[in-house]
């Protein structure tokens, strides 16, 4: 296979459509290296045979720790490299708390954090040796803000940006770099075909997460977010040399994020006579 081997290697999940897809083509058409990767890999037949050289297409079920370690393998094996790792396979549950079966949730939380912390870990062992990299988390405005009907989806974000921060830490002296991803309302089939909704519904929740149900039906095909142009902003942040923490994606994001910061500045100042007021009193005495 020939390759420019300065170019980046990709290793991106979720491949088959939507931010991953998106990502993969712009990927490409600049010249970089991808390891493309989905549940059905044929789905990206297309997408390698428009870029033979630098294209490959593998298997991969991120919720299997077995198909993970071969494909981060096979990455390997063929370009030599991983330099960044896009943790990007997951997909949305909608349903409210009481609504949702614990099968449901448990599926959710292996795909949506399970399976991005399956393939960090596989990949980690790579470009900690190499003392480089980059990690892309595709969480969402949803792991920073909870939304009504979404809380099983939020929890998962919520999941992924907590490991996140830590891990960026904790790789910080081996020259990697963590990216918490936040989009907001993107036109990809995340809110229409890939969406998972509870096969329970509640009468009480009409008005809740019924409205967020139908709120989903007329969103989905009509999302401002262009997906080509967040895959570019990614790579802006991949190519900084001070790449962010976070990166929002959406205007629509930016503002719940900063609604959310503000309310809970508010709340702690509104309570914070509350909660400085729990330590041992200077003139407490104890017995000996």
């Amino acid at each position: 296979m020939m390759t420019n081997h300065n170019a980046k290697v990709w290793f991106i999940t979720g491949c088959s459509t939507g931010f991953g897809r998106a990502l993969a083509e712009v990927v490409l058409k600049q010249g970089d290296r991808l390891i493309a990767t989905a549940r059905k890999p044929e789905q990206l037949s297309e997408l390698v045979n428009s870029f033979p050289d630098t294209a490959k297409a593998v298997r991969l079920d991120v919720t299997n720790r077995q198909e993970v370690d071969e494909a981060v393998n096979t990455a390997l094996s063929t370009f030599g490299q991983i330099d960044v790792l896009v943790n990007n396979a997951g997909y949305g549950l909608l349903g409210a708390i009481e609504e949702v079966s614990d099968s449901e949730v448990r599926a959710q939380f292996e795909t949506n954090f399970f399976g991005a912390l399956n393939v960090t870990q596989a990949v980690l062992t790579h470009m900690r040796s190499h003392h480089s990299g980059h990690i892309l988390n595709i969480s969402s405005v949803g792991g920073f803000s909870g939304f009504t009907g979404f809380g099983i989806y939020n929890a998962t974000k919520f999941a992924l940006e907590g490991a996140s921060e830590a891990l960026a830490q904790e790789v910080a002296p081996f020259g990697i770099h963590v990216t918490i991803v936040e989009p907001g309302g993107f036109r990809t089939d995340w809110a229409g075909r890939s969406m998972v909704r509870s096969a329970c519904e509640i009468e009480d929740y009409a008005e809740l997460s019924g409205q967020t149900r139908n709120w989903m039906d007329r969103e989905d095909g009509n999302q401002v977010g262009d997906p080509a142009r967040a895959a570019t902003a990614m790579i802006e942040v991949v190519n900084s040399s001070q790449p962010p923490l976070r990166l929002v994606l959406g205007a629509d994001a930016l503002e719940r994020i900063r609604g959310e910061l503000r309310s809970v500045a508010e709340e702690l100042d509104r309570w914070e006579a509350t909660s400085v007021n729990t330590a041992f009193s200077q003139t407490a005495s104890f017995a000996v």
